[in-house]
């Protein structure tokens, strides 16, 4: 098996979680603070903490402090240009509103 193969299915498996799939949906919109990811997803601060944690481990978000505050955004590259969607390098995944 290929490695990058390997890298994409980590990365999926990555994705399987509901919550970091919810996170992940939030930022293609735009850069959100922690708060705010807290308030839309309505998630226990260390819940929140450890999903945030393996995004940024697995290259799909990055962070910086912005005071006493942290901002989190896509890592630059993953976004599907205007698409609401991300690129996984062996695929793309879009989000799709359900009615």
């Amino acid at each position: 098996m290929s490695s990058a193969s390997v890298d994409c299915a980590q990365r999926l498996r990555v994705l399987a979680d509901a919550h970091r799939l919810a996170i992940l949906k939030l930022l293609v919109a735009g850069p959100q603070y922690v708060w705010q990811l807290n308030h839309a997803l309505n998630l226990e601060q260390s819940l929140l903490s450890h999903h945030l944690k393996t995004l940024r481990e697995t290259g799909f978000v990055e962070s910086r402090r912005d005071g006493k505050a942290v901002l989190y955004q896509l890592v630059p590259g993953v976004r599907l240009g205007s698409r609401d969607g991300i690129d996984l390098g062996c695929c793309t995944l879009l989000f799709r509103d359900l009615p």
